[in-house]
């Protein structure tokens, strides 16, 4: 090609964009060596660790893999949640163990989430006791270590209340003494079945005609107050239902011997968890409303004090719906924050996956597998926790138009 025609090629070429140089001189080159470079250095780093792991697993005759989920397991768990034996496997039990993180960090982030929101209010307001109140719970609960809270209220719970046959009794057939909460439950009857079922439908249905509450107020300024339609519709259809059978079997909790037999069992072991987590983790999620509130900017609160507004009514309609978008990133944190904090539990006795997985490792010497199977399941709680909490920052983040 003459000089000519090579000039011509260059000058049809789109304005911006250069030639591709294979040359160690060209940045893009320098990136991608530099990557596999890295990656080669962490799979090297890999083949090390696994290499010599299983050597020293094979100089000790310790056997490696995941075949002893299916081996009998040979010890009880004093809280279950479904049936489980020392007959059963310890893929049961690692399922079990699961279940109980779950029931502790769920109903743990609720209440949390509840008494968080209370807390940063109450450090809001303009009365300055209520406000005193609350900052001295969160300055005094956030700076001390929640391994230590947890050593307090269950040292309470067990050392300070008395024994079953001189249990508290505040309500009837509610006995509270150091083997734990006893409160009546549910007996083996299917009108308990239908209670559940219309319990959901109701929860479904407020959710719909929240979503449709929320367009029409859209389109025409007009909103219905959602919290009599949700109660009515979450505890009402279940009330009806109950008063229309004439009232299901209950399980009252009866003193036997030494014990009580019946009802449900709230163990110390996960109030003293329950209580430590959400005391400590509440106290975080205050501290976030309180600042998510304050990022509201004034004008927004003196116009709706201009509109006639009442306090209850502004912080319902105007402030919280706009803190949401500050409030919910670093509340997702605390979530998660709290969910694994739930494996302190092993100091105090209560049964969650770590707990179980090291009864597993003590018995099996599978150490390697069980803290694998300690790591897996944090972090699928984990990121479905995140993925959820992503989902729903979506939602309410503020849309510009």
């Amino acid at each position: 090609m003459s000089d000519s025609n090579a000039t011509a090629t260059k000058a049809a070429a789109p304005p911006g964009r250069a030639a591709f140089h294979l040359s160690i001189n060209n940045p893009i080159v320098r990136a991608v060596l530099a990557q596999l470079g890295v990656a080669l250095a962490v799979a090297l780093v890999a083949w090390y660790l696994v290499g010599n792991t299983m050597d020293n697993l094979a100089r000790l005759s310790i056997a490696s893999g995941f075949g002893f989920l299916d081996r009998e397991a040979g010890f009880q768990i004093g809280e279950t949640l479904v049936e489980f034996g020392p007959q059963d496997h310890y893929s049961t039990a690692f399922l079990v163990g699961i279940l109980n993180t779950l029931k502790v960090s769920g109903i743990g982030i609720l209440l949390a989430t509840l008494l968080g929101v209370v807390l940063g209010i109450a450090r809001l307001s303009s009365n300055w006791l209520v406000a005193r109140i609350a900052a001295f719970y969160v300055e005094t609960v956030r700076n001390v270590p929640l391994l230590l809270q947890l050593f307090l209220w269950y040292g309470l719970l067990t050392e300070g209340l008395p024994g079953p046959r001189q249990a508290l009794a505040p309500l009837p057939g509610v006995f509270l003494s150091n083997r734990g909460l006893k409160l009546p439950a549910p007996a083996d009857d299917p009108i308990w079945a239908w209670v559940a079922a219309l319990f959901g439908l109701g929860i479904i249905l407020t959710l719909v005609i929240a979503a449709w509450n929320a367009k029409r107020q859209a389109a025409t300024g007009k909103r219905l107050s959602m919290l009599p339609i949700g109660l009515g519709l979450v505890f009402g259809l279940p009330l009806l239902v109950l008063l229309a059978s004439g009232g299901g079997a209950i399980d009252m909790p009866v003193l036997q011997g030494f014990n009580f037999r019946g009802g449900m069992t709230l163990s110390p072991e996960f109030a003293a968890l329950l209580f430590g987590l959400v005391i400590y983790t509440a106290a975080f999620i205050g501290e976030i409303v309180r600042s998510g509130i304050l990022a509201v900017p004034k004008g927004q609160t003196e116009a709706a004090t201009a509109l006639g507004l009442t306090r209850g009514q502004l912080l319902r309609l105007v402030v919280l719906p706009q803190a949401l978008r500050v409030i919910i990133p670093p509340t997702t944190s605390q979530y998660l924050n709290l969910t694994k904090n739930s494996s302190l539990a092993v100091a105090i006795g209560y049964p969650d996956f770590v707990s179980i997985a090291n009864t597993t490792i003590n018995q099996t010497g599978q150490a390697v597998e069980g803290v694998l199977s300690i790591m897996a399941a944090y972090l699928i709680i984990s990121l479905s926790l995140s993925f959820l909490m992503n989902w729903y920052n979506s939602r309410v983040a503020l849309v510009e138009r």
